[in-house]
């Protein structure tokens, strides 16, 4: 911790940027908790350090003085001569999604394992709305760091002298639609062929909506796929996410020559496939096999349990926080930086919804 203490230049007495409320409504200063509790404002700047060196009946009267003197730090005014505040700031998306969450619980890991404290806000509104409100913030000296975990203008982020660091995390387009990683389509691959290999021939994919560069991802490694091992030509229909989409595409499928293996888009669009394919009379997986994505916790109790693909957003919030720790602490391999440190994003979960295709 900085001196606590400054000295005014007009009149040579000493001001305190670390004030609390005296009696009266007059904010108390250091120097008067110092002179009640019979020590000198180092020792209290001590006290307020948590310092474990302290003898405990110092710790006591400076205690005692702190409380009769109603003594509050105020830590945004040192924080804005010190640029050191111990907090960091972290932009989330205004539209409430099952990502962030999950992405935030692994931002504050990486955290609270480098001594910062996280808080977290989101805007309405423009890139220029938001970008405005991370500048305010980057420019008020309450914290050192801001994490967007929403897009912001290009150019946005950096390393500032006179504001906080900005760092953006390009894991969101600007209508919060997950791209960059989280766009990866590569786990169908797996899926397709695992279940070719259990000998199915023919396919469906039901999609999710397609303004998702993510349901392009899905739906373009599945057609690949199909082609590329000669189970073309690759069927799909196109859906938005939602159980009913799902649910009605597989309803209009023929009674005859139905494909026996559908890759959803989502978990939710797995559950329409599933109760179409019991409105059908076809049982899961003996005449149908299904997949979804997300790894939605329900998907474990259902009948028949859910095969799905996890997407560890952990795993992104944590690198995104290490970029943030490591430009605020030049030098500094935070841990989650790694790509492979915390395992892979994506990672297939085979459950009872999936097995080899009917015998007739």
């Amino acid at each position: 911790m900085v001196n606590e203490s400054s000295t005014d230049s007009r009149t040579g007495s000493p001001t305190d940027s670390q004030t609390g409320t005296a009696k009266g409504g007059r904010r108390a200063t250091i120097w008067e908790v110092a002179k009640v509790a019979g020590v000198s404002h180092q020792t209290v700047s001590r006290y307020l350090r948590n310092d474990a060196k302290m003898r405990p009946e110092t710790v006591a009267r400076v205690r005692q003085a702190v409380e009769e003197l109603d003594y509050r730090p105020n830590l945004t005014a040192r924080s804005m001569r010190t640029r050191r505040s111990g907090r960091v700031a972290v932009l989330l998306p205004a539209v409430a999604t099952y990502g962030p969450p999950q992405i935030l619980s692994g931002v504050m890991e990486v955290a609270h394992e480098h001594g910062y404290t996280v808080e977290a806000f989101s805007v309405e509104g423009s890139l220029a709305d938001r970008f405005e409100r991370v500048r305010e913030l980057a420019d008020s000296g309450q914290v050192e760091g801001v994490l967007a975990l929403a897009p912001l203008p290009p150019g946005s982020g950096g390393r500032f002298p006179e504001r906080a660091a900005i760092v953006v995390s390009a894991d969101y387009d600007d209508k919060f639609r997950g791209v960059g990683e989280l766009a990866d389509g590569s786990p169908v691959e797996d899926l397709v062929v695992r279940l070719a290999e259990l000998g199915h021939r023919r396919f469906l994919h039901v999609t999710g909506a397609l303004d998702y560069a993510s349901a392009r991802g899905r739906r373009d490694v599945f057609v690949a796929t199909v082609e590329r091992l000669g189970l073309g030509p690759a069927q799909v229909i196109e859906s938005d996410w939602s159980a009913e989409g799902a649910r009605e595409a597989v309803l209009a499928l023929p009674e005859r020559d139905h494909p026996t293996a559908v890759i959803a888009a989502s978990d939710i669009g797995a559950a329409g496939v599933v109760l179409a394919a019991r409105e059908r009379g076809w049982t899961i997986p003996g005449d149908l096999s299904v997949t979804g994505w997300d790894n939605n916790l329900l998907g474990a109790y259902l009948e028949p349990t859910l095969t799905t693909v996890r997407v560890d957003h952990r795993k992104l919030g944590r690198a995104a926080m290490a970029r943030l720790v490591e430009t605020l602490q030049p030098g500094t391999a935070a841990r989650g930086s790694d790509p492979a440190s915390d395992g892979p994003l994506n990672t297939i979960i085979w459950r009872g919804s999936t097995g080899p295709p009917p015998t007739t």
